[in-house]
């Protein structure tokens, strides 16, 4: 099966994509240049099929190969505890912004079990390592900035401390969609937390480029920067 997929990789790339991809992805310069389009059709091939074993032996040698492992866990038929086996098996192959982002994207079993995966994903918040933190995180902006959980999102993004550059955006992108969605909560955060001024400053930059927000609360927010 795998010799197969990676023909199909092979056959699809394109150079130009290739060199366009590599300048905006740090650590792929291993990258074909395959879309991502392409690739979930691919991933869903897969997830009708033996995808298990796909996982079992699947090559690591190409960006999209790892990213075809990320998306087949995400729509493969597994209940939560098998997908949760698989995740943290992957998450120590992400060394990227793109396949950490997509991989997260994918995991919309969270939807129908987010207290299992609020307690799978807090290791993750306190690791060393930058793309374990930008997993945690990215989940978390992707399904838990609710009413349910703003606070504890807030607070659980209050205390991660990490030096990483993908790691602080993942926090500054987390704040920013939170103050996006709820206002209310978030200003009184952003009025009082242990943000450093870096991904402080990026997450009032973020809220103003939202095209949702109007001009005159991007006033109030430029005017919250730290100097």
């Amino acid at each position: 099966m795998d010799r197969s997929i990676k023909k199909q990789l092979l056959e699809q790339a394109e150079e130009e994509y290739k060199v366009f991809s590599t300048k905006l992805i740090p650590n792929t310069e291993n990258i074909l240049g395959v879309r991502l389009p392409a690739l979930r059709k691919i991933a869903k091939q897969i997830a009708k099929d033996d995808w298990r074993t796909f996982l079992s032996n699947a090559d690591n040698e190409y960006f999209e190969e790892i990213m075809l492992q990320g998306m087949v866990i995400g729509c493969s038929k597994a209940d939560i505890d098998e997908t949760l086996d698989h995740v943290k098996k992957f998450v120590p192959k992400i060394d990227n912004w793109s396949i950490c982002d997509s991989f997260c994207a994918g995991l919309k079993i969270t939807k129908q079990n987010k207290e299992r995966v609020w307690e799978f994903l807090k290791p993750y918040f306190s690791s060393e390592r930058e793309y374990d933190i930008r997993f945690g995180v990215v989940m978390l902006l992707n399904y838990y900035i609710v009413d349910e959980y703003i606070r504890k999102v807030l607070t659980t993004l209050d205390h991660i401390k990490h030096e990483g550059y993908y790691a602080k955006m993942a926090v500054a992108w987390a704040v920013s969609i939170c103050y996006i969605r709820l206002p209310k909560q978030t200003l009184r955060y952003l009025k009082n937390n242990q943000l450093d001024d870096f991904t402080y400053n990026k997450a009032l930059q973020k809220i103003t480029e939202s095209l949702t927000v109007d001009k005159d609360t991007k006033v109030i927010i430029r005017s919250m920067k730290r100097v």
